[in-house]
């Protein structure tokens, strides 16, 4: 599979790239050591030389493969040396600048005395590591290794051709979609041709549907020139040019170049209708595709390109904005797929004991057409059912030995460069399943080394996101259905990492034993966090000496009530022994203590103790001078951060969201020049964190919340933060509600306080002081806002100007107890008010008392509002509001009953009403809501007490209430029965006929209850009525 070449030459980088640090080599130098590392340096350079034919051997050599494993865990070790030279420099330099190293007892002892330890260790570290280094080049004669310059062709697609297969299954939606476009001139294009995408990951059967259209008879006839180009990852344009001009003229000719060649190639093609299919397309470059396709600009129009693709940039380049990607077949025509290449016919009828399996099959290969067939030809030989379960058990199908399962997987990953192959092989780390958080991922690549390159200005996380946006551009990973920020992996993609990484990666699922006697070689480890896990399970691990991640992850959406417990055992004996450790996650754990030895893993990078129960951090921590990450967020017996936090000079990323009690910062955190997050800002008193103090933080972006902004003294402090250069996307800032400031400090504090427009996302306004708010709050200029969130800000007379903020989707209002009337406040030619907002949410508004939406100069309001809550708003009478048709869902509560009759009558195609504690709704008053409920299919009413019965009769509230499916009335106390009017001869076959649920809870007046559409009605709780003595199910009709 080409991952042990893959893995060591990229190690080896990184190796290289340490030695010639400067710093690193001054240290050395110190400590006596420069030699010996010389001769390593020497040594890997000339092992590295021989990487590239040796990476041409292992796929079929197996002492060749070996050869390469053995260099990769040496690589290892090397690279662990020098990451312990590495920090023991950088604890030196910080003991240095503290006072400690410059002692005048310190200044007593030699040099030769003060180095003899690290010294005397890695002497025999190196000597060892020298001697596995020269007997590894000694083998390169056994195994026929030489000095290869160039690296290796990767296996290509150039055998692909336009012929079809003999069976091809299904695609016939996607055919028929695609031959109109290649068939009609519908879509207007500048240039005389079109291109046509076929979009998707490696074996889902592009090329198949790309030779479908291709040698359709209807194509044929329409096109008058026809070529088929493979094009693969080598994007040759003379290759690619004389290609074509081979199928147009049916001629072999040579041309001197290329400008030759295309200008007879555009004779060729000139008035002519022509269609090009390019298959297998790598290429991202603009450029290039321009000067391929210049030949075709006097094609005849109407001339189409159909373009199969698993990278989706270049199209992007080309005005694609919205590609729809090929997906795997449905299941019935995998299963078709699966007998053909199985059984020799188009479906299991003649074995149908196999079908079954088969469904299984078909299922664990995700319906991808490649994988299916491999499977089916590996089975064509086996008839037997107990044949078929053996390769269903088989977890990751026995990839080694069986190497055409998923051959385009495999492809797809040879194409990958080295970098990526490493990154993707991390993955298997994550079960089948995992939702990956792409921040969180890159932050663990980080921690691991992988994005450490000195060539590039980038940063280690601008890097990770470009690769990972590669790799999904590439199918390697997919967006989460229900998930709009997460992403998924396919099964088989899973399977393919999972192989690729087995030599140094451990996803920990099953019994200790079978892993028990290989645990030395594993440096990456991961383990399904389960409600218990107990110290047997692990207590093997305490000779994986050489791990470097321990990470526990979770299949799905982490739930807030789900407990996980961890033995302490694991924490005090087993953890202590993994030294080199340099990724630990414990995170959603019931641990209360974190154990001192966590101050002692100096190879630490990332640390994951997030949703823990944890009161406080060890002091030690300081000590982890390696430390980029720290997840500490939803701690929330968090109190207090180290005092040494403040020597965690590598840290970039600090999260702290919601640690309610944590109530301080340390000091010295402003001097962490290289945060990039820090999510959580307590500004303090004297002597502790200033608001002045993020002006030397001048990475940090993303989320931040500020809180105790009513210690600010000063605007100046405040506008020295400089928010306005950070690049945020998530703002929170709070104030103590209980603290009365005087004057307009707190407005000029907030006027400072505007961040940068570009690319806020979320804004949020606590306990403000101020009577009004400043200009920028509610400014069209932040096009990206879509969540605004303003609570407790109870002296504000009025709401900031939010209706013309584009983008807007989610506005929650809270306790502005001095807002009494709200309106729209537009100027300029805006005819749309709130154009986008989709959920809007008011509460505790107790002064609130006039609501309008009426404007001569509005013509819109509200056109893409879905949902409306209203709670606790009792003096909110004076409503005028403007139609609003795309409402859905309307909850009110504790609200008066003018409100709940103005609202439905402007939002009349609500489908979900919930009301609870509505004063003065009467009988009558509820019957008059009643009439614009036409649309309403389920209905929630809670604690209504002056109704006394929901309707008059029966069939009265069937003319109105014609779609209601689910009806719910909770704690209504005078509520008699459901219809005043109640007999058997208000019943028929069409009174209430969707009704399908009913509840009733705790109606203590209620005497009998007659069920309406009895014969559909598919739920009836009645709970906790006392005075119910009868329940009517009539099921005649009159005239019956």
């Amino acid at each position: 599979m080409a991952f042990a070449e893959t893995v060591a030459s990229a190690l080896l980088g990184v190796i290289f790239d340490k030695l010639a640090n400067e710093a690193f080599n001054k240290y050395v130098r110190s400590q006596g050591i420069h030699s010996e590392l010389k001769t390593l340096e020497k040594n890997l350079r000339q092992i590295q030389a021989l990487l590239n034919d040796a990476s041409r051997k292992e796929i079929k050599d197996e002492a060749v493969n070996q050869w390469l494993i053995d260099l990769q865990h040496l690589a290892y070790d090397i690279d662990d040396v020098l990451d312990d030279v590495a920090s023991e420099a950088m604890h030196r330099e910080l003991n240095h600048k503290s006072g400690a190293v410059t002692s005048n007892v310190r200044k007593l002892i030699p040099t030769c005395c003060t180095n003899f330890s690290l010294t005397h260790r890695l002497h025999r570290k190196l000597d060892g590591i020298t001697a596995e280094l020269e007997h590894l080049y000694k083998a390169k004669s056994d195994l026929g290794l030489t000095e290869k310059d160039e690296k290796p062709e990767i296996a290509n697609r150039r055998n692909e051709t336009s012929l079809l297969e003999s069976n091809v299954i299904g695609r016939e939606v996607e055919k028929e979609k695609l031959l109109k476009k290649l068939l009609h001139d519908d879509e207007p294009s500048k240039e005389n041709f079109s291109i046509i995408p076929i979009v998707g990951m490696g074996g889902v059967g592009k090329t198949t549907l790309a030779r479908l259209l291709y040698n359709d008879t209807q194509v044929k006839d329409a096109f008058e020139l026809h070529a088929w180009v493979c094009v693969s990852d080598d994007f040759d344009i003379s290759k690619i040019s004389k290609t074509i001009f081979q199928h147009v003229s049916e001629e072999n000719k040579e041309f001197e170049d290329l400008n030759k060649l295309q200008v007879a190639l555009k004779d060729k093609l000139k008035d002519k209708r022509f269609l090009l299919v390019l298959d297998d397309v790598w290429n991202q470059n603009f450029d290039e595709w321009d000067k391929l396709v210049r030949p075709l600009s006097l094609v005849a129009p109407g001339s189409k390109i159909i373009v199969t693709t698993r990278e989706d940039h270049l199209l992007k380049k080309l005005g694609f904005d919205h590609l729809d990607h090929l997906e795997s077949l449905t299941s019935k025509d995998a299963l078709s797929l699966l007998a053909i290449h199985a059984l020799g016919a188009y479906n299991f009828d003649l074995n149908p004991k196999l079908r079954g399996r088969g469904e299984d099959i078909v299922k664990k290969c995700g319906c991808l057409p490649l994988a299916i067939k491999a499977v089916g030809r590996l089975l064509s030989s086996k008839t037997n059912g107990e044949d078929w379960d053996e390769v269903l058990s088989n977890e990751i199908w026995d990839l080694e030995s069986s190497e055409e399962i998923v051959p385009a997987l495999r492809l797809s990953y040879h194409y990958l460069s080295a970098n990526l192959k490493q990154l993707f092989a991390y993955c298997s780390l994550f079960p089948k399943d995992f939702l990956f958080d792409k921040e969180n991922l890159v932050l663990l690549w980080m921690a691991e080394g992988y994005l450490n390159q000195l060539t590039t200005n980038k940063s280690p996380e601008q890097l990770g996101h470009e690769y990972f946006e590669k790799l999904l551009s590439r199918s390697f990973f997919q967006h989460a259905t229900n998930h709009e920020s997460l992403f998924v992996m396919h099964d088989l993609m899973n399977d393919l990492a999972t192989f690729v990484s087995r030599d140094y990666f451990l996803r920990f699922e099953k019994q200790m034993e079978e892993v028990d006697g290989s645990l030395a070689k594993y440096r990456h480890m991961s383990f399904i966090r389960e409600e218990y896990v107990g110290y047997q399970k692990f207590e093997a691990f305490k000779r994986a000496k050489s791990l470097r991640t321990f990470l526990a992850v979770y299949v799905g959406v982490d739930q807030s009530w789900n407990r996980f417990f961890l033995s302490n055992k694991i924490l005090v004996d087993v953890l202590p022994e993994l030294s080199l450790l340099r990724v630990l996650c414990l995170s959603c754990f019931e641990i209360i203590e974190v154990p001192e030895f966590i101050g002692s893993l100096k190879h630490l990078r990332y640390l994951n103790l997030s949703q823990t129960k944890i009161k406080e951090l060890p002091e030690n921590v300081g000590n982890l001078y390696n430390l980029e990450t720290l997840i500490i967020f939803e701690c929330k017996s968090l109190t207090k951060l180290p005092k040494s936090f403040s020597k965690l000079k590598k840290l970039r990323h600090l999260d702290m969201r919601d640690t309610l009690l944590l109530k301080k910062l340390p000091l010295g955190i402003d001097e962490l020049r290289s945060l990039h997050t820090l999510t959580k800002i307590i500004v303090g008193g004297d002597g502790d964190f200033a608001i002045s103090d993020l002006k030397g933080l001048k990475k940090l972006h993303g989320e931040i919340s500020i809180e105790g902004l009513h210690k600010v003294q000063s605007p100046m402090n405040a506008r020295e933060a400089s928010l306005n250069l950070k690049r945020l996307t998530k703002l929170e800032l709070k104030w103590d509600d209980g603290y009365d400031q005087v004057g307009t400090l707190e407005k000029e504090v907030l006027n400072e306080l505007k961040p940068n427009s570009e690319r806020l996302k979320v804004l949020s306004i606590v306990s403000y002081g101020g009577v009004e708010f400043s200009n920028w709050v509610g400014d069209p200029s932040f096009q990206q806002l879509v969540h605004v969130s303003i609570s407790g800000c109870r002296k504000c007379t009025s709401l900031p100007p939010l209706e013309k903020l584009p983008s807007l989707k989610e506005l929650f209002i809270q306790g502005m107890d001095n807002v009494k009337s709200i309106g729209l406040g537009l100027v300029g030619t805006t005819t749309v008010a709130f154009p986008s907002l989709e959920i809007l949410r008011f509460e505790d508004m107790r002064g609130w008392e006039v609501w309008s939406t009426s404007s001569k100069d509005l013509n819109v309001v509200f056109p893409c509002l879905r949902k409306l809550h209203i709670n606790n708003c009792p003096n909110l009478i004076d409503v005028s509001l403007k139609a609003i048709p795309s409402l859905r869902v309307l909850e009110i509560k504790g609200c008066g009953d003018g409100l709940l009759r103005n609202l439905v009558e402007a939002a009349s195609l609500v489908v979900e009403l919930d009301i609870r504690s509505i004063s003065r709704l009467t009988n009558e008053k509820w019957r008059g809501v009643m009439e614009y409920l036409g649309a309403v299919e389920e209905l929630y009413i809670w604690e209504c007490n002056e109704i006394r019965y929901l309707w008059e009769s029966e069939a009265a509230a069937s003319k109105v209430l014609m779609n209601l499916k689910d009806l719910r009335v909770f704690f209504c106390n005078n509520l008699m029965s459901l219809g005043e009017k109640e007999d058997e001869e208000d019943f028929g076959s069409n009174i209430l006929s969707s009704l399908k649920t009913l509840v009733v809870w705790n109606c203590n007046s209620m005497v009998r209850c007659w069920c309406p559409n009895s014969n559909n009605i598919e739920r009836l709780d009645i709970f906790y009525c006392n005075l119910v003595t009868s329940v009517y199910f009539p099921t005649t009709t009159r005239g019956g």
